[in-house]
């Protein structure tokens, strides 16, 4: 029961920002047994192309899987495809690594946003400019530019997972 109401606090709706949990929970990334963990880069290159690999998809309250995601539920299953383990929800993934300026984003960094019908919003960078995210409700996973309308006006921070 718990773990449904987790999977449906995700990002949709007007879930609330809340402080940190503390002590923020890390970032973990799994190698196969016997592997050498692989780089920072190549874990943002699988969590990138998990993420690509969605395009098109609908959105989904509470989803994290093909046939529907919502925006945490995106963030969750790219990552994990990647080896790294990340809290499920939005306002959980908001306090995790490091905190970096809209200058100096990278691929795989976590952009947040406020949206006028979300009260946070996530998504994962491409590059400094672009970004991947599953809308909203009717809308389908798809790429958008950071600077354009309602993204740069809602942008209030991106954080660094993986380093």
């Amino acid at each position: 029961m718990a773990a449904a109401a987790l999977l449906l606090a995700a990002c949709a709706g007007t879930p609330r920002v809340s402080a940190p949990p503390a002590p923020a929970p890390g970032v973990q990334i799994n190698a196969a047994p016997g592997s050498a963990v692989p780089s920072a880069t190549e874990v943002r290159g699988v969590m990138i192309a998990n993420a690509l690999g969605m395009l098109g998809q609908p959105y989904r309250y509470g989803g994290a899987a093909p046939g529907g995601f919502d925006c945490s539920g995106l963030v969750f299953y790219a990552a994990a495809g990647a080896g790294v383990h990340l809290p499920r929800t939005a306002n959980e993934q908001r306090w995790l690594g490091s905190a970096v300026s809209r200058k100096n984003l990278r691929a795989g960094d976590l952009i947040f946003m406020h949206l006028a019908r979300k009260e946070l919003h996530v998504g994962i960078a491409l590059d400094g400019a672009r970004f991947i995210h599953a809308p909203s409700t009717g809308g389908r996973v798809r790429i958008d530019s950071i600077a354009a309308a309602p993204y740069a006006a809602g942008f209030i921070g991106a954080r660094r997972v993986i380093e």
